[in-house]
């Protein structure tokens, strides 16, 4: 017998799904389930009728055919409006599905386990969901479909306020969200099998790679105004990541306002300390770390006051009234932090333009690294490489001290975030010179040496880090010349001896890493 209203609930993520369930029953919903999610709802009181009783089948092969029956499908697609449709559904005592909340198979979750068997992810995909997501969303006309726990509470207030009706409005954005949905959950499923040898190994990039963002916001422009933008998140974005942001105030964020927030926040996170970074143009003017985020802003300021006006602030600890305080008190286009107190959130409203942005501290990294080339795509993996103290190799006469072998690892962590070629003069937890970008690594030390002398900072018994190797002896004389005591680079070369030999002229220590941090 056909029912004037039928809502079809089959979910994996069980979040929210019997307050949505009982919400629609009382709008007079006849509520439709399967397997667990039947025995969930039921289990709540809520009256179910299992799929099996309408489709006069049970369950076939291991639960791999449940839906897939006319007495689903057809109650989904049949078009309302279609008197034919209508009759067809009468003849074969079908009623109309007029709401389908489903979501898939972990399919993503299984196979990011480590001990995922092939066997297991061929097991892991589903094939009723997506059909009944991709038939409700077709038929959006007529059906609403719910693929996300997030929107049942929107489209229950809906309902509420329309005698349980829904909009064409809502239906059409729900059948957007499934379509973009089933997409990259086929998209995963490609993405697994074809990065899967023979023997079931699993290599690193696939032949085929699929990739999901979701729309944040269209950007008033590009890098230059004649360029049009857009910002997009993963669908499913890192935890940690900038895509996480809570903007508190300001104005909306540029494309280089993200560009470079992305790069101080990326900095500013991979240290343990209170650190705080300043970045313009992509590049860190200035880094320090101290006992206080206010402390820690002002010796980064230091560095390159110049270059720091209207720049990126980032901090990776939250930030009270001090830190706000001194961080107003120059020009600055982005603040990020892991959180703001009252207090300082009522410092940085005095200054409506200057974007505030939180970002929820996290360890995670973006599985790969993109890039666009004409006509195709650069894809690495993430350089989240961090060198501690036992990974470096002296290999000089002489051994950095204590101090001197603290103040190259925070070097270190430095030099990764500039652009390449990258010399970073450090001393006391703080930068005190940055030469990024230049075509010879003689010209960034050479840039970064007068960049301190600008900012009257001495290079006395400094360190430097090197992104890459000395190729000769002539930038390793340079960084000498200014007063660096310790340099931090790591090796390789050709011409390694010959440049050890001049540190050892020189009376400077030198560290190998073994690693290096190109990045252009």
């Amino acid at each position: 017998m056909a029912h004037s209203r039928q809502a079809l609930i089959s979910v994996s993520d069980k979040t929210g799904a019997v307050d949505f369930a009982r919400a629609l029953a009382t709008f007079g919903y006849r509520i439709l389930s399967t397997g667990g999610t039947a025995q969930l709802l039921a289990e709540a009181g809520i009256p179910v009728t299992e799929v099996a009783d309408v489709t006069g089948f049970p369950e076939m092969l291991d639960g791999r055919v449940k839906t897939l029956h006319p007495g689903i499908h057809g109650g989904i697609l049949a078009r309302r409006d279609l008197p034919a449709h209508m009759d067809a559904l009468a003849g074969a005592g079908i009623g109309t599905i007029d709401v389908v909340a489903v979501n898939l198979y972990p399919f993503r979750q299984t196979v990011a386990r480590g001990d995922c068997s092939l066997e297991e992810a061929i097991e892991n995909i589903d094939i009723g969901g997506p059909a009944m997501v991709r038939a409700a969303a077709k038929n959006h006309a007529h059906v609403a479909v719910l693929t996300d726990p997030a929107d049942y509470a929107a489209l229950v207030a809906e309902m509420q306020a329309s005698d349980g009706n829904v909009s064409a409005a809502t239906r059409f954005a729900l059948a957007c969200k499934a379509f973009s949905h089933t997409a990259s959950y086929d998209g995963a499923i490609a993405n697994y099998l074809t990065a899967v040898g023979a023997g079931g190994t699993r290599t690193a990039f696939p032949r085929r790679l699929n990739l999901a963002f979701e729309l944040v916001q269209q950007l008033r422009y590009g890098e230059n105004p004649h360029q049009q933008a857009a910002f997009y998140r993963d669908a499913e974005p890192a935890p940690g990541t900038l895509s996480h942001y809570r903007q508190h105030q300001g104005k909306d964020l540029s494309y280089n306002n993200i560009a470079d927030a992305d790069a101080a926040w990326e900095c500013v996170r991979s240290f343990d300390a209170p650190a705080c970074v300043i970045v313009k143009h992509a590049n860190p003017c200035g880094v320090a770390v101290a006992h206080s985020p206010a402390q820690a802003y002002r010796n980064a300021f230091e560095t390159d006051p110049t270059s720091a006006f209207g720049g990126i602030i980032a901090f990776n600890r939250a930030v009270g009234r001090v830190a706000a305080e001194a961080v107003i008190s120059q020009f600055v286009e982005v603040l990020i932090a892991p959180g703001f107190d009252a207090a300082a959130l009522e410092v940085l409203a005095s200054k409506a333009g200057v974007r505030v942005l939180e970002v929820p501290p996290g360890e995670s990294f973006n599985a790969f690294d993109l890039k666009r080339v004409g006509g195709g795509l650069l894809v690495q993996d993430s350089d989240a490489r961090n060198v501690a103290a036992s990974d470096l190799r002296v290999v000089t006469r002489r051994a950095p001290t204590e101090a001197q072998l603290a103040d190259l690892l925070f070097a270190w962590r430095v030099a990764k975030f500039v652009k390449s070629n990258a010399i970073v003069f450090c001393g006391g937890g703080r930068t005190l010179g940055v030469g990024a970008g230049q075509m010879s690594r003689i010209d960034s030390a050479r840039i970064a040496s007068i960049k301190a002398d600008h900012a009257r900072l001495s290079l006395a018994d400094s360190v430097v880090a090197s992104d890459a190797f000395f190729p000769f002896r002539d930038g390793l004389d340079v960084v000498a010349d200014a007063g660096a005591a310790a340099v931090i680079q790591p090796g390789g070369s050709v011409r390694d001896e010959e440049v050890i030999a001049a540190a050892d002229e020189r009376g400077i220590a030198m560290v190998f890493t073994g690693v290096r941090h190109f990045r252009h």
